[in-house]
């Protein structure tokens, strides 16, 4: 397995060339990273060359990076937001990660895709390319707020259609924006702001010596 990833690992370079933003080997599986404005030629390409053939898309999946690299939970800053420093260094928020199969050739690629606009993030549809990716698509963009340009109908899937916000963004709150009851005296399901009160995350902290009856 080793060998044949050094050589699609070569292949990749040698094919794509400037194109590899990064390809790295973890654990025996290759992560590529390319750019948004290259995906869809890529994509074609991993595709339709024999050499690589990648048939399948197994799955895709969307990523929020807003507090990568920082501890949240003990007044970390997010990343994203961090005005010391420059513009260039700061990471993308959004990303999608694309999980690629070939039977032919008995391999897998791990491609992510980062999306240049942290305030609405906009990556090419891939559907045309894999059939595969229209509900996958679906669901990063009703948990992610990402939007996939070219999707053939791109609408929520999981949460309602009267759903507020994206629920797996990292600063959307544990109690959401609205909630939904049956309203006896109107007699249908109402949507309301939600009443319960926000829960207060508490820090980490280093315990005292016998903290809760320990020893």
């Amino acid at each position: 397995m080793v060998a044949d990833l050094n050589l699609l690992s070569s292949s990749l370079h040698a094919a794509l060339g400037e194109q590899v933003v990064s390809l790295d080997n973890e654990l025996d599986e290759l992560t590529l990273v390319i750019r948004a404005k290259d995906m869809l030629a890529v994509f074609t390409r991993l595709r339709d060359e024999p050499l690589f053939h990648f048939e399948q898309l197994t799955d895709l999946c969307g990523l929020d990076y807003s507090t990568y690299g920082s501890d949240a939970s003990e007044g970390g800053v997010y990343l994203a937001n961090d005005s010391s420093l420059p513009a260039a260094s700061r990471p993308k928020r959004f990303a999608v990660v694309y999980q690629l199969l070939s039977i032919s050739n008995k391999v897998r690629l791990r491609v992510r895709v980062f999306a240049e606009d942290d305030s609405m993030p906009v990556l090419s549809s891939v559907a045309p390319i894999w059939r595969s990716a229209n509900w996958y698509e679906r669901e990063a963009f009703d948990l992610y707020g990402i939007i996939f340009s070219g999707h053939p109908d791109l609408r929520r899937i999981l949460t309602d259609y009267g759903f507020v916000g994206n629920p797996f963004r990292k600063d959307f709150p544990l109690s959401g924006h609205v909630e939904m009851r049956y309203d006896p005296e109107q007699k249908r399901v109402i949507y309301q702001p939600v009443s319960i009160e926000p829960r207060e995350v508490t820090p980490r902290i280093v315990r005292e010596e016998h903290y809760g009856g320990l020893k």
